[in-house]
């Protein structure tokens, strides 16, 4: 049961990531926290990440705005370090449902009332606060993707663009995070085995995602995307209220 449980949702985690860009972590570590110990589901959930940006930066790496992509990762840096303070020392309940909450507002806020926002050309000023605050929630909590969302609305990036474009940020950002967890000793042989095992229903979902993706429409693909996030968030404060 615990090879099909991960079957599925790795398969379910891997085509949110594929077709919207991010949110695979925010859906599989719950659910496997369900039935893995905390110590195999993140770092089985980040090695995921890393074949699922790896694949996509092969196949659309000519849609990549590595500008825009390079900057961010730079500002996120600068935040990781604050958001594992926040991990260390702030009251986790709070602070994860407390992001949740401000996730939903801005998420409604902004299908609701289009925003006459946009940047013809990158800023570094929304590069820093956007790649910041990625940083900041990446590090204290997963929560990398709603500040980049941001970023790549502001830019009106198309479904194609966006897509790839964030998975060249987080394919280095879940590789520092993997050597860590070795380091660590985290990753093990059972770590290991179930990865190996995931791969088989991830990789059709990637192409599968891909294809989705495609599909989406520019004037549409935002709304998509913050619905998405509005998910993400309720399933990221059920989990914690329930944990």
């Amino acid at each position: 049961m615990t090879i099909l449980f991960i079957l599925i949702i790795s398969f379910i985690a891997s085509l949110v990531r594929s077709t919207l860009g991010f949110g695979e972590s925010l859906v599989a570590v719950p659910l496997f926290l369900f039935f893995l110990p905390v110590d195999i589901a993140v770092p089985l959930s980040v090695m995921l990440s890393v074949i699922i940006a790896l694949i996509i930066v092969i196949q659309d790496h000519k849609k990549i705005h590595f500008y825009s992509a390079k900057w961010l990762i730079f500002y996120a840096a600068l935040g990781v370090p604050i958001g594992i303070m926040i991990l260390m020392y702030g009251n986790e309940v709070l602070v994860k449902i407390g992001l949740g909450i401000l996730i939903i507002i801005y998420s409604l806020y902004s299908l609701q009332f289009n925003s006459n926002k946009t940047l013809n050309e990158d800023n570094k000023f929304w590069l820093f606060v956007c790649g910041f605050l990625s940083g900041i929630f990446g590090g204290a909590y997963g929560l990398n993707g709603p500040p980049l969302v941001v970023y790549g609305n502001l830019r009106q990036w198309d479904p194609k663009y966006f897509r790839a474009t964030l998975q060249a940020y987080f394919l280095p950002v879940s590789l520092i995070s993997i050597i860590g967890y070795y380091a660590k000793g985290l990753v093990t042989s059972q770590v290991n085995t179930y990865f190996l095992i995931s791969i088989i229903t991830a990789m059709p979902a990637i192409f599968l995602g891909r294809y989705l993706n495609h599909q989406l429409k520019d004037g549409s693909f935002f709304k998509y995307v913050y619905c998405g996030l509005i998910v993400i968030s309720l399933i990221l404060i059920i989990s914690t209220y329930t944990s």
